[in-house]
């Protein structure tokens, strides 16, 4: 395989036929012939050509804002393309929206959940299609037909307990399921592993590898360029709405796929944070919640960062959510700079400099229908406004201030909806840093978002650590948490399983920590159980 330039920039596969021609006008296969989408003027597909083929995994990549998410859009009927063609195995394909794109066979597994809370799990899967028989729901037929659509996945789950308070990478592998059991012909996975850890993501992948046997095309999107190596027989680059690069294999180096995406060199090592101070900032005594976790002991020091790892259902999420004043515990203490915090009271925690940007930034953490700016600025409306009013200059000036400290791109005064993933986050981040806290809790803090957003955001992280602020990273991707933390605090079970200094933090030590509950002397060197941080600098990662 090799590749070559055009004076546009583009690169293309030498010797590949043309994608819109690769099965031919009339033969098998999704084709997308010079896609054009425009939003309030601004073009933001500029004649994508795409083509998917039956049994086969077409891996799909680009930054955030490429076009990757409105390409999707319009193959499944969410939107209108305002030029192009497409055709469906040899017939014209116009869908008029995504229920007669499922009709045809084309379904779209979304990033951001979209269950309805108040529904069960069986209901979610089939709404829309729920089974009858003598015009009366055949709820027996729906559960048992639900529970085999998720046991195909490795998900044990009941399948009629209602979907509100389920964990996200659990919604994420409902939303699989929904669309994996409609048996669909041609399926667009976009970040299905964002939410998810290694386990469950190993899940998904087979899955996807089921799927293609049986004779399904699919499109894969991610952010995670390992998975999209490991998974796809061919790969597509989009950068600023058009097709630069693409390759008749997944066996692709993972710089150069980075590569295509920026549009120039780019590489980024972790390297270890400065150390950090003695000051005990947060500390954290028996925590404990019924059925999430108990036994909770941290302790976090002025400019450390603490990484929390282990796998989905962990009870990551909820130890920090408890600590943050979101959720109120039953037992434990949580104290900042020798005041204890009164339990599950989040605003007392904010007054007291404790602050948390959630997971789900569009469900939790993001009102879409506002501003970026309005955005930034709404948790601090009460000591922004004067004589009861925050004036529209207040809320231009103060985000126009962490727009720049944190590179967010985008029009601030439009709907942080209309932003990309990246954007959305640094937006998210930014509403948290209008005054400077004393602990930052960031849970998943990358997810979704593409390469260059994600370096752009541990940065940000590293620059905290760096002012004194005590740091508390949640994530799934153990590279992250080995990368950024001086030391990793490791859960399993709702418990804490050990803390492991920067040196000893190997992936093999954290995951035999998570699964076994113990760490072997030769992954490790010598177990940290207590959670003193170490100020040596230890090795880059």
């Amino acid at each position: 395989m090799t590749l070559h330039s055009t004076p546009g920039d583009r690169l293309e596969v030498v010797g590949a036929a043309p994608a819109a021609a690769s099965t031919g006008s009339t033969g098998a296969g999704l084709v997308c012939t010079g896609l054009v989408k425009e939003y309030a003027g601004v073009r933001v597909l500029k004649g994508v050509d795409i083509t998917v083929a039956p049994a086969s995994v077409l891996g799909f990549i680009g930054e955030n804002g490429a076009g990757k998410s409105t390409t999707s859009s319009i193959i499944t009927g969410v939107v209108k393309p305002d030029g192009g063609s497409m055709t469906l195995d040899g017939e014209p394909y116009a869908p008029s929206g995504p229920a007669e794109a499922l009709n045809r066979g084309v379904a779209l597994i979304h990033q951001e959940i979209r269950l309805l809370p108040e529904l069960s799990v069986a209901e979610n899967i089939f709404l829309g299609r729920l089974p009858t028989s003598g015009g009366r729901l055949a709820r027996s037929r729906m559960e048992s037909e639900a529970r085999e659509a998720l046991a195909a996945l490795g998900v044990d789950l009941d399948p009629r307990r209602l979907v509100r308070g389920l964990p996200i990478a659990v919604q994420q592998e409902i939303e699989i399921a929904k669309a994996i059991s409609r048996r669909p012909k041609y399926v667009i996975f976009d970040e299905p592993s964002a939410s998810l850890g290694e386990s469950e993501t190993e899940r998904v992948l087979e899955q996807i590898g089921v799927l293609r046997d049986a004779g399904a095309g699919v499109v894969y999107i991610s952010h995670r360029l390992e998975e999209v190596r490991r998974t796809s027989d061919q790969v597509l680059c989009l950068r600023d709405g058009q097709r630069v690069a693409s390759w008749d294999t997944g066996d692709v180096p993972h710089a150069e796929l980075v590569n295509a995406m920026v549009g120039r060199e780019f590489t980024y090592q972790h390297s270890a944070p400065a150390p950090a101070t003695d000051r005990e900032v947060l500390t954290v005594r028996g925590l404990g919640r019924r059925g999430a976790f108990e036994g909770i002991d941290l302790e976090v020091r002025a400019g450390e960062v603490l990484g929390l790892a282990g796998l989905v259902g962990a009870g990551r999420t909820e130890v920090v959510r408890a600590v943050c004043g979101v959720d109120r515990p039953d037992a434990g203490t949580v104290t900042v700079d020798g005041r204890e915090l009164r339990r599950g009271d989040a605003r007392a925690a904010i007054r007291a400099g404790v602050v948390m940007v959630p997971e789900d930034r569009k469900g939790q953490g993001l009102n879409l229908d506002r501003t970026a700016a309005e955005n930034i600025t709404l948790p601090w409306e009460a000591s922004l406004a004067r004589r009861g009013v925050v004036s529209r200059k207040v809320v231009r000036t103060t985000a126009d201030e962490l727009s720049k400290d944190l590179d967010i791109r985008g029009r601030l005064h439009l709907p942080v909806a209309s932003m990309s993933g990246g954007n959305q986050q640094k937006v998210l981040l930014g509403k948290w840093l209008v005054r400077t806290p004393k602990v930052f809790i960031i849970d998943e803090p990358t997810r979704g978002v593409d390469v260059g957003a994600k370096m752009a955001i541990y940065e940000i992280i590293r620059g905290l650590a760096a002012q004194g602020v005590a740091v508390v990273v949640v994530s799934s991707e153990l590279e992250e948490v080995l990368g950024l933390a001086h030391r990793v605090l490791v859960m399993g079970g709702g418990r804490n399983r050990g803390v492991l200094t920067r040196e000893q933090a190997t992936p093999q030590a954290v995951m035999e920590l998570a699964v076994l509950g113990t760490a072997s002397e030769g992954s490790t060197g010598t177990l940290t159980t207590s959670t003193t941080p170490q100020t040596t600098e230890g090795q880059d990662r």
